[in-house]
């Protein structure tokens, strides 16, 4: 899609990916249109309700691309069970809906990517794994596997189908990274735990990089990571943002109050994913960013 215009819509718009993806699709002089849950401004907005199930199929015609980065933060909020509803609904709801809009098409897109995270293989430990590995245990897990399943609508209309796991995203506003920078520029930040959990990060620029890629690839489909190269230690990475950033990281945050504060969810902080980006490699995908110091001089 980078030779020629295209007209994408964008579900998650507003979101720190979604944005960053819109940017960079508008620079190049692709039509984005942004599903929005309120009445729409203009021919660049459809309107779209998840929750309800409901999306305006007539404005998603004519689009070359689907793009679904929508769903509540999973880490905006303690897990009660309420918001494990929330989180879940929101990401299956919303992809399926627009699974069944996209098959709905009379003229089919080209394209359906829809979002997932490394959270599918849960807990690797010290092992590391790609896209050949199978899911893991645990809430996120059974998520990212029901979320995918969601899907099938758009894959079996014969529309390719790409499940994007994005991992940890390295950017200064947003995301799990939004929170660590001021706590680091303050010289408060430290290592979680014990700190010898695998981190799989991607820099912002080079997860929409992928997924731009992943656009433009008519064969590629299925599940891809979206994760740099090298994954590291969260004692690793608490050491590098340090350096880049020339603050002491004297602190350390122990398993017990990470459970006491953040409850289910400690699981996910504490927890390893050593996951690695097998098949965007063998697409030939080329990071900018493969390495953490890089990965954060870019956020700032």
């Amino acid at each position: 899609m980078d030779s020629e215009r295209s007209r994408i819509a964008v579900a998650g718009a507003s979101g720190l990916i979604g944005s960053a993806l819109v940017r960079s699709l508008a620079a190049d002089g692709h039509e984005v249109v942004r599903l929005v849950r309120r009445a729409p401004r203009g021919a660049d907005e459809v309107r779209w309700d998840p929750a309800a199930g409901r999306v305006d199929a007539a404005g998603l015609e004519g689009c070359d691309a689907v793009v679904d980065l929508a769903g509540a933060g999973v880490g905006d909020h303690r897990w009660t069970e309420a918001y494990k509803a929330r989180i879940r609904d929101s990401r299956v709801r919303g992809t399926r809906v627009l699974a069944e809009a996209v098959a709905s098409l009379e003229r089919p897109v080209r394209v359906f990517v829809s979002g997932s995270a490394i959270g599918y293989y849960g807990d690797t430990g010290g092992r590391a794994v790609d896209e050949s590995a199978p899911a893991g245990e645990g809430f996120l897990p059974s998520l990212c596997v029901e979320w995918e399943g969601a899907a099938a609508p758009a894959r079996e209309a014969g529309v390719r189908t790409v499940f994007a796991r994005t991992g940890l995203v390295v950017a200064r506003h947003g995301g799990a990274w939004g929170r660590l920078f001021p706590l680091f520029r303050a010289g408060l930040g430290g290592r979680l735990g014990d700190g010898s959990q695998y981190w799989s990060f991607v820099a912002l620029h080079d997860e929409v990089a992928a997924l731009r890629h992943l656009l433009d690839r008519d064969d590629l489909s299925g599940p891809f990571n979206l994760t740099a190269p090298h994954p590291l230690t969260n004692r690793e990475i608490t050491a590098a943002m340090g350096r880049v950033l020339h603050r002491p990281t004297p602190f350390a945050v122990p398993a017990p109050v990470l459970r006491a504060v953040l409850g289910e969810m400690s699981g996910d902080v504490l927890g390893s994913a050593r996951v690695l980006p097998a098949r965007l490699l063998e697409s030939g995908f080329r990071f900018a960013f493969p390495e953490i110091d890089g990965a954060i001089r870019a956020a700032l």
